[in-house]
């Protein structure tokens, strides 16, 4: 099985883009700072000569793709898609797992709320500048959540926390009994809204 997806039209883009480089060239997918809040994605060329004995080869029609050791597990489930719409076309990388290796379906209840909350629900308030951490799990199976960045002292936290992260968390996980938030909101210029 693929660790990483990649769409027809990211492999017909991939084809030009290997056309004007020397023979032998592929691509390689990797993660810096993998597995941290700060890990980042990144697509490069592959010559030949900096392929390493321990990277992990997927082919692709025409050409393959390389991938360190280190960065496999942060790039499982990874799609790859070239999107073209009105502005223009561009490359798209989706890794959910770059920030936090996935956890296995059987783990502890609160490693898989958490998993949830950094590769889904933190990338959706990464966009209002805010995040929301797993303080933790009450033995009445609450989550117990802190939010941060643009999301202390928004006006819409509650909305956000009952509306959004609780149905999300509840439809994943009904064994949770809520969600409760324990941050001191603290209103001012570092609010989103």
């Amino acid at each position: 099985m693929s660790i990483i997806t990649i769409s027809e039209s990211a492999q017909q883009h991939f084809k030009k883009l290997l056309a004007n480089q020397p023979e032998g060239t592929q691509i390689r997918v990797f993660v810096i700072n993998p597995g941290t809040p700060s890990a980042e994605c990144g697509v490069s060329y592959c010559p030949a000569d900096t392929i390493e004995d321990n990277d992990i080869e997927e082919k692709q029609t025409g050409f393959s793709v390389y991938i360190d050791e280190l960065s496999a597990p942060f790039l499982e489930e990874t799609v790859i898609d070239y999107v073209t719409d009105e502005l223009g076309a561009q490359l798209t990388l989706k890794a959910p797992n770059s920030k936090m290796k996935k956890v296995a379906d059987d783990a502890p209840l609160i490693e898989r709320v958490n998993y949830v909350i950094q590769a889904q629900v933190n990338p959706q308030l990464a966009s209002h500048g805010g995040h929301v951490s797993l303080v933790e799990l009450t033995e009445d199976n609450y989550a117990i959540l802190q939010f941060g960045g643009g999301c202390n002292g928004c006006s819409m936290v509650d909305y956000t926390l009952k509306e959004g992260i609780e149905k999300q968390l509840l439809a994943q996980f009904p064994e949770l009994a809520g969600v409760k938030d324990i941050t001191e909101h603290q209103a001012g210029s570092h609010s989103y809204c």
